[in-house]
């Protein structure tokens, strides 16, 4: 039993100052900095996508423009075997409109609109001492979530590059364009 107290005093003690330093929100200086989870609750390692340009978008499942869904997903297809990712973030700060547990979040992006783009845990994009560390990156940017469906293009370096508020589609030829840009093409 000592055993055991022991590991976990030291996982703590290991995980503690990493948490302080991802909580001050200050020395996070590339959104590839940042870690997560996936919807599924395994860790997320946003590093992962270092070196490629990503879409990062605040989706939710009973929204107006939850039909954007199609096109984010055909987007991610289209660009696959590309340095690329649409990275889906779900959120229910805007009109209570992503009610679902991650196993429902899942489900119903899978059968309505076969995503097959990552999915991530269910975030705060709201600025309030909830806010996720992720949209508190991109946040200082200038631009936030007015509502779902807003969209970041993140440079390979993780910078944000670019921002598009919810009624850009996933088909605008300004959303390509700042892509293609951020991919060097």
């Amino acid at each position: 039993m000592k055993y055991i107290w022991t590991l976990l005093a030291m996982a703590a003690a290991v995980a503690a100052p990493a948490a302080t330093a991802q909580d001050s929100g200050g020395d996070v200086k590339s959104f590839y900095e940042l870690k997560t989870t996936y919807l599924d609750g395994k860790p997320a390692d946003l590093s992962a996508y270092q070196g490629k340009v990503t879409l990062v978008v605040n989706v939710a499942s009973k929204c107006g423009f939850t039909p954007q869904y199609e096109g984010l997903e055909k987007l991610h297809r289209e660009m696959s075997g590309k340095a690329f990712e649409v990275l889906g973030f779900p959120s229910n700060d805007f009109g209570g409109q992503e009610p679902g547990t991650p196993e429902e979040i899942a489900t119903f992006c899978k059968r309505t609109y076969d995503v097959d783009f990552p999915m991530f845990s269910k975030v705060v994009t709201k600025a309030n001492p909830d806010q996720s560390q992720i949209y508190k990156f991109l946040g200082a940017s200038g631009h936030l979530p007015a509502w779902n469906f807003s969209k970041y293009v993140i440079d390979k370096n993780g910078q944000v590059v670019a921002f598009f508020p919810s009624k850009v589609k996933p088909d605008d030829p300004e959303l390509h364009a700042a892509i293609q840009k951020a991919l060097g093409e």
